[in-house]
């Protein structure tokens, strides 16, 4: 029976440049791998206009329930100015026990760790009572259009059941074991035109400054109290990320002035009651400085909790057991694509330490792979035990 090293695994995976959407053949690699355990697996590339086409990858092994299933991305960010690492960002290298490369940490080391958990736990059950599943994508750090949300579209309409999903995701800020997430804010992002009228700096009663009525708007959307959090969400915030005049001369006033803004909220609100309030503010003020406005929304994703059950608590119970550190339950961070798996099964993301993601020299402590690799083993075990 064939058992996949993890750190062998992981520094294969990282040899592929695939940064978002570029395939560059690692879903194929990945694919190959399992294949040689039993799993049936089935490469789904998905394509949208505007959008450049993504390969997706499921893998199955067993035909009955429960199905546990490990959901991830092989996609990774950029490496940026090349001159600033100290390694080739896709030639891995080994320095003081730490794995350095493109991925290392976000999340390829995940991925490899759990095939090779899965590797050992089929070596040791054969026949085992459930299927283990692999959900994994090539545009978790892109739009996020082709990826994981069309692939739970895809398993929708086959009826195929996941009883329980565990996102690999890098969880833990500083040490491995302290935090699992349960949920994610959802985030919406808007950007807002405003049109004035164009015209001389000296002759403003000639024209309609938009910047003057931005200004405005931005002040009351930074004033706005969302709430001050939850039990289980930190508060509500809204960010201004980008703000336009386009205008090179200082002489003129412009005739148009934008802005992109960006909201993290909880599970007090949706992206449909915020953008209500929103557009009331936009409303009211350009009408009272005789604007026009024109709004776009895109939202990422709706606020979710995944309430603990009986799953999570042993997954908790075997982190404790393997790293000595309790995990505590968290909605903290960006978001992830469980905002779209949470749709078809109950889920939580465990994954490496964060620290160094999409960073010069991301890294992983070879420690800390060989022991989410136990970790994953052992969450397999018990889940069929």
């Amino acid at each position: 029976m064939t058992i996949f090293n993890e750190i062998k695994l992981a520094k294969e995976l990282i040899k592929f440049p695939s940064v978002t959407p570029n395939d560059v053949g690692v879903m194929s690699f990945l694919e190959k791998k399992l294949k040689k355990l039993g799993f049936k697996t089935k490469i789904i590339e998905f394509k949208e206009k505007n959008f450049k086409p993504v390969k997706n990858l499921y893998a199955k092994i067993g035909n009955k329930n429960p199905n546990f299933c490990y959901a991830g991305h092989l996609d990774v960010v950029p490496p940026g100015n090349l001159n600033h690492w100290t390694v080739n960002p896709f030639k891995p290298s080994i320095k003081k026990g730490h794995l350095i490369g493109r991925g290392a940490n976000d999340m390829k080391s995940s991925i490899a760790a759990f095939v090779s958990a899965a590797s050992i736990f089929l070596n040791k059950k054969k026949d085992f009572n459930g299927s283990i599943s692999l959900l994994i994508t090539g545009d978790e750090e892109g739009d996020a259009i082709n990826g994981t949300k069309k692939v739970v579209d895809y398993l929708k309409r086959r009826k195929e059941k996941i009883n329980f999903c565990l996102v690999g995701e890098p969880t833990n800020p500083n040490k491995l074991g302290e935090m699992i997430k349960i949920g994610r804010r959802g985030s919406l992002t808007g950007k807002l035109i405003i049109n004035g009228i164009q015209g001389h700096v000296a002759y403003p009663q000639r024209a309609n400054n938009p910047s003057t009525t931005i200004v405005k708007i931005l002040n009351e959307l930074k004033n706005i109290k969302f709430d001050k959090g939850t039990k289980d969400f930190q508060p509500t915030n809204l960010e201004v990320t980008k703000i336009n005049i386009n205008n090179n001369a200082d002489n003129v006033i412009p005739g148009l002035a934008e802005a992109t803004f960006n909201i993290r909220f909880n599970n007090k609100h949706s992206s449909n009651s915020i953008k209500k309030r929103l557009n009331k503010i936009f409303k009211k003020l350009s009408k009272k400085n005789k604007s026009k406005f024109k709004i776009e929304y895109r939202v990422s994703g709706e606020a979710f909790l995944t309430k603990p059950n009986s799953t999570t608590f042993m997954i908790q119970k075997i982190i404790k057991e393997i790293t000595k550190i309790k995990p505590k339950f968290s909605t903290t961070g960006g978001t992830s694509d469980a905002r779209f798996i949470k749709q078809i099964s109950p889920c939580l993301e465990f994954g490496l330490v964060g620290k160094t993601m999409h960073k010069v020299d991301e890294a992983v402590s070879l420690k800390d792979l060989k022991n989410l690799n136990k970790i994953y083993l052992n969450i397999l075990l018990k889940y069929f035990k």
